[in-house]
């Protein structure tokens, strides 16, 4: 069936005997009718209600009401349809950093029966070329400050570009409706494309419903966070990033809560509007809270109950020293692109120090060999999850056939999982290092590095090696660089085999001023390799 006039989406979709297991859809929270557009009770419903004068979204500059917001999506929706030509299921590029004009446009979209993609600030003409022509993107939303990148984009397929902030768009919203109906579009029509940060080869698509959006605030929220009207969320990940999107617009807007927005989300800054707007809910990655802790004391951060790290593994030092400095317990959590938000995760009643926690409700999860067999206890092994969302690559059957096993997602992490099936992280899958037969993960040298007093940031990858199959390569940023020297290096390697199993030891280490990341704060592991 057709979902859209325009149904590249619906006809790119895996075959069904291709698409993950779905889980626990009829329990019900999660039991969602036919027909469903996520915009209605994500925004629409709080304006019916009567909580139209509700702080919805605040940044350092402005303040939007969630009447503000529902106005100008619906004004940005009639400029998509009276202006732009556009069709229902043709996709719309937004490049904007964090901030409510952004939003305005994903709900628009949205309420236009369009597919939103968006997409990261850093991303450059090239990238941004890519993903127009894989997911064939007719109409792009861009922030007039971005736009030098998006004017050397060149693709036949993208027939309007639309800028905002003091730009064409707000002339056009000009004088449009401040209501609007909305598409009447399926629970299982595709809603959003997130593109999976891939080091090779093409981008891939992710497709994920509109009954997806909805069923993951039922999921991670209700389980970790308990959010109520009152509560403000703020964090570093870009809109464009899921783990983003879902912590900053699509969690407190389900709730009637609001949003603090940041364009560049320094950690002084990320403080600053923790202590001045009481914020209490903060979503950022594990580099970010190890800067935040040393900076802690000199802000009051008293309002905030809810601390939530994913994007990479929470090192255990940097969990012990947050909670020492504030009392409070980070909230560790895996998710992915494929799966679209947080699918393993613990709350302040079951936390295990170290582990990443419990598959949470909506999901559940198992540790499997290569064959797909579970493991024993204790054992690594690959992560195999199913629940209430899951993969969906467009047009990339061969992929699909890669990350679903037997209705399982494979997520390519290596987890074990203790006798109280609490799921401990490992490896990526391409971070194991076997050297001389021995297997060492990454991210275990890496913890241990880091409760070394010298040592700041540090990231581990394997070399290729004659002798031993692959040598154990740290690079290390040091609090104070002026130490960085050779017999430095020899110290460092004499404490660890001193504090850890020697086998472990970097026998390779680069002092560096700096590691590559990504925007979201992930260390991308693939430069240093």
């Amino acid at each position: 069936m057709k979902h859209y006039e325009d149904n590249f989406a619906h006809i790119s979709l895996p075959n069904l005997e291709l698409q993950p297991e779905y889980k626990f859809l009829d329990l019900p929270q999660f039991n969602r009718p036919e027909m469903l557009n996520c915009v209605e009770k994500l925004l629409d419903n709080h304006i019916a209600e009567g909580g139209g004068n509700t702080i919805c979204i605040r940044t350092f500059e402005e303040t939007w009401t969630y009447q503000d917001l529902y106005e100008k999506a619906n004004q940005i929706a009639h400029v998509l349809v009276d202006d732009l030509g556009f069709q229902s299921g043709n996709r719309v590029l937004i490049r904007s950093a964090n901030n409510p004009m952004m939003v305005a446009c994903w709900f628009a979209v949205l309420k236009a029966g369009g597919i939103v993609v968006a997409t990261m600030p850093l991303l450059r003409s090239k990238e941004l070329t890519t993903i127009i022509d894989c997911a064939e993107i007719s109409h792009a939303f861009c922030d007039s400050d971005l736009a030098e990148e998006m004017h050397l984009v060149q693709s036949d397929f993208l027939k309007k570009v639309c800028f905002y902030r003091n730009s064409d768009l707000e002339k056009l919203m000009e004088f449009k409706p401040k209501t609007f109906h909305n598409y009447h579009t399926k629970a299982d029509s595709v809603a959003l494309i997130g593109f999976t940060s891939g080091t090779t080869g093409l981008p891939k698509m992710t497709a994920h419903y509109h009954k997806d959006i909805l069923n993951i605030c039922e999921a991670f929220p209700q389980y970790a966070l308990q959010p109520t009207k009152n509560d403000v969320f703020i964090g570093s990940p870009p809109l464009g990033f899921t783990f983003g999107l879902g912590g900053l617009v699509l969690f407190p807007m389900y709730f009637g809560a609001s949003t603090f927005l940041i364009e560049k989300p320094s950690p002084d800054l990320l403080l600053k509007a923790i202590q001045d707007y009481k914020v209490t809910i903060c979503f950022t990655a594990p580099t970010a809270w190890r800067i935040i802790t040393t900076k802690v004391n000199d802000f009051d951060v008293s309002s905030l109950r809810k601390c939530v790290s994913a994007g990479e593994t929470l090192p255990l030092k940097v969990w012990q020293d947050w909670y020492d400095a504030t009392g409070l317990k980070i909230i560790d959590g895996i998710g992915a692109t494929e799966m679209l938000h947080i699918f393993i995760s613990s709350n302040e009643e079951n936390m295990k120090p170290g582990a990443t926690g419990l598959a949470i409700t909506g999901y559940e999860a198992k540790i499997i060999d290569a064959n797909g067999n579970e493991v024993p206890t204790n054992n690594p092994g690959r992560l195999a999850v199913k629940g209430i969302t899951g993969c969906k690559y467009l047009n990339r059957e061969e992929k699909q056939k890669e990350y679903v096993e037997n209705g399982w997602n494979i997520t390519g992490d290596i987890f074990r999982q203790d006798e109280d099936g609490y799921f401990f992280f490992v490896a990526r899958g391409d971070d194991m290092i076997i050297s001389s037969g021995y297997n060492i993960a990454a991210i275990e040298v890496e913890s241990v590095l880091l409760t070394h007093e010298a040592i700041l940031e540090c990231a581990v990858v394997g070399l290729p090696d004659e002798e031993r199959g692959m040598l154990v390569c740290a690079h290390i940023v040091l609090k104070e660089q002026d130490k960085a020297a050779d017999d430095f290096k020899i110290q460092i390697q004499n404490w660890f085999k001193n504090t850890a199993a020697p086998y472990k030891y970097p026998r390779i280490i680069n002092f560096v001023e700096a590691l590559p990341k990504t925007e979201t704060g992930k260390i991308q592991r693939f430069k240093l390799k």
